[in-house]
C-alpha cells in the first residue's frame, strides 16, 4: 500500500511518458538482480563506474540475458575501493556516459522486482542519476536478500547473534564462490543466494 501511494506521487513526476512502462505491476516469476561498483561508499559524492545484472526467470538464472556496463566516473577512484573491485582509472578509458548506461539499464529491468545485496545502496546510486534524467527513482520493487536470510535464520535461531556478511552468507547456504568480485559476479552470486533461500521451505518471499 505505501509503495503504491509513493508510486503514485514518484509517477506525476515522470518527464518522459515513454518510461511509464517502469510503474507496471511486476510478473511474479522474474526478477532482475543487479550490483553497481562504485568510487567510493557516499551516494552523494561518488559515482558508479560498473553496473551488472542478470534476470531470474521462473527459478532460472537466464545468463544469456545479462546487463554488464562500465561507466566513466567524474569524481576519482578512491583507494580503498579499488582494493575491493580492482577496478583502476586506466581500466575506464573506454567506459560509456552514465546517462546513456542508465537509459539502457532501465529498458532492462523493465518493471521487474530488483533483488541485491545492500540494495539500498545500489539503489540510491541509481536514483542519484534518475531523479536529473526523469525526475523520479526507481518504482520497481525490491527484494534485499540479507534480510530474507535475517527472517530465514532468526526463525530457527530465536534471538541469536546472526551474521549477514555476504561470504557468510554463501558458505552457510553452501553456494559456490566465483572468485573475483566485479559487478556481473556479485549479481550472480546474490542471484544463487536468493533462488536458493526463496526455494527453501517456510521462506515467504513478499
Amino acid at each position: 500500500m505505501f509503495r503504491n501511494i509513493k508510486n503514485y506521487f514518484n509517477k506525476r513526476n515522470l518527464k518522459d511518458k515513454k518510461y511509464l512502462y517502469l510503474f507496471d505491476e511486476p510478473n511474479n516469476e522474474e526478477y532482475v538482480c543487479f550490483d553497481c561498483e562504485t568510487t567510493g561508499l557516499d551516494p552523494k559524492k561518488d559515482d558508479i563506474i560498473s553496473i551488472g545484472a542478470v534476470i531470474i526467470k521462473n527459478n532460472t538464472i537466464v545468463a544469456s540475458k545479462k546487463f554488464v556496463k562500465f561507466i566513466k566516473p567524474k569524481t576519482k577512484l578512491q583507494v580503498e575501493a579499488i582494493k575491493v573491485h580492482h577496478i583502476r582509472e586506466c581500466d575506464l578509458q573506454d567506459a560509456e556516459d552514465i546517462n546513456k548506461v542508465i537509459k539502457e539499464f532501465l529498458e532492462f529491468i523493465g518493471s521487474r522486482t530488483l533483488v541485491g545485496y545492500f540494495l539500498e545502496f545500489d539503489i540510491a546510486m541509481i536514483n542519484k542519476y534518475l531523479k536529473p534524467i526523469l525526475g523520479i527513482k526507481l518504482p520497481n520493487k525490491a527484494l534485499e536478500v540479507s534480510a530474507i536470510y535475517y527472517d530465514y535464520k532468526i526463525e530457527r535461531i530465536p534471538q541469536g547473534n546472526i551474521d549477514l556478511r555476504f561470504n557468510t552468507i554463501m558458505n552457510e547456504l553452501k553456494i559456490p564462490s566465483l572468485g573475483k568480485h566485479d559487478a556481473y559476479n556479485d549479481a550472480i552470486m546474490t542471484s544463487m543466494i536468493f533462488l536458493k533461500l526463496k526455494n527453501l521451505p517456510k521462506v515467504k518471499i513478499n
